[in-house]
């Protein structure tokens, strides 16, 4: 839908196609700076600011509760619109785009529309569902890990599973109460046990790392046990309303397009990041995938543009986002035993080159990743102005690409 949406505001009719029977309500957003800017020159930063949970420090403890370090985020004043970041559930934010894109008379939004082929056209795309088939200009592809698109045009995605899954735990217990000057984005350290604690409007999530053969993770002895060992600081028993777990894995395109299909989100890349990078990538994916989509089909651009696109948000994956989440995870995973690494890279003595709490906090907000709608103008994506190097902000020529 955000996809959808850019491409609707340039005046381009668009056709959304959801499986679902309604608006999907996965529990989980955690909407940086740089995507609440994003949002906002879409019309709904202020709505989603408004039923989230803003997010004005990030703090860094052991499990005894001793604060290691903390950020103000504040400390982006001048780089951004929002210098905070927002919990919320997705189920506030997809009512906010549908609406948004409700206004527009070229837009159709189709429920219960499950796509179960495409074919290249010639000219077009053909998309199949059910029996009938389709034609389009072009398509964008935003249908998930398991992309059934992706599949219909037999590119391979290599995947690397993680040898340890993620136990979100969720509890209504006011933890800030519990554990004093405790803030909404918290990394607790251990060397035996590490968790992130995100505060949202009504509860709180506690997530871990686990072995894939834990057994009977989910049970309630096994969720009361980790929760109480991981905070033994709050003084009193936290009550559990839900659990879930899911596997990490690895999985990245060649390209991000094929023809005239355009892939984004975890239809294109699947990382297991820290603090939501890989989701927030996959909006800008799309974001500046229906800016640039837009620009070629208006002139402005030629289809050349979409190559540069592909091979840029590609690279910010690769080289940006990828490294950065396993920094951080490293980080929090880190003992924190006299001369363990300092909770954040650069924030203590070390040989490598130190990184100032601006610039951290700027990278891990992705205001330094090229190509959002607020640094980078449709025109720069015009054929004449773009060549692959330039796309690329590594300043290396893709593999085959020439």
């Amino acid at each position: 839908m955000t996809a959808a949406l850019c491409l609707a505001r340039a005046g381009i009719p668009v056709t959304v196609l959801e499986r679902e029977s309604e608006l999907p309500r996965q529990a989980r957003l955690h909407l940086p700076p740089a995507t609440l800017d994003l949002l906002d020159d879409l019309g709904v930063a202020s709505r989603l600011v408004a039923a989230g949970r803003v997010v004005e420090r990030v703090q860094w403890r052991d499990r005894s509760g001793i604060v290691l370090a903390e950020m103000g985020m504040n400390r982006l004043d001048g780089l951004t619109k929002h210098p905070f970041r927002i919990h919320a559930d997705q189920a506030r934010l997809t009512p906010l785009l549908l609406s948004a894109l409700s206004v527009y008379p070229d837009v159709d939004v189709r429920f219960g529309t499950h796509v179960d082929g495409v074919a290249e056209g010639g000219t077009g795309i053909r998309v199949r569902v059910g029996h009938t088939w389709t034609r389009a200009r072009y398509l964008i592809a935003a249908d998930g890990a398991h992309s059934t698109v992706r599949g219909s045009l037999g590119l391979p995605f290599p995947r690397s599973a993680c040898p340890a899954q993620a136990l979100r735990v969720f509890t209504d217990a006011p933890l800030d109460r519990l554990l004093p000057s405790l803030a909404p984005l918290t990394y607790v350290r251990d060397v035996q046990q590490s968790c992130t604690l995100l505060g949202l409007p009504d509860h709180w999530r506690i997530i871990f790392k686990i072995p894939c053969d834990t057994h009977e993770p989910l049970s309630a002895p096994n969720l009361s046990l980790l929760v109480r060992r991981a905070l033994p600081g709050a003084g009193e028993p936290i009550r559990i309303t839900g659990a879930d777990r899911f596997g990490l894995s690895r999985g990245v395109l060649t390209s991000y397009r094929c023809g005239r299909v355009l892939f984004v989100g975890d239809a294109a890349h699947l990382t297991s990041t820290v603090g939501g990078l890989n989701m927030n990538a996959g909006i800008h994916d799309a974001a500046e995938a229906g800016q640039v989509l837009a620009a070629v089909l208006h002139g402005s651009a030629r289809p050349a543009a979409l190559e540069a696109w592909a091979w840029r948000r590609r690279s910010v994956l690769l080289h940006r986002v990828i490294p950065r989440g396993e920094t951080a995870r490293r980080e929090c995973a880190n003992a924190t035993a006299p001369g363990s690494p300092p909770p954040w890279p650069g924030c203590g003595p070390s040989p490598a080159t130190p990184t100032p709490p601006r610039a951290y906090l700027a990278q891990a907000s992705l205001l330094d990743t090229p190509g959002d709608l607020n640094h980078e103008p449709a025109s720069a994506y015009r054929t004449e102005e773009v060549t692959p190097d330039v796309a690329n902000p590594v300043g290396r020529r893709a593999p085959g690409h020439s």
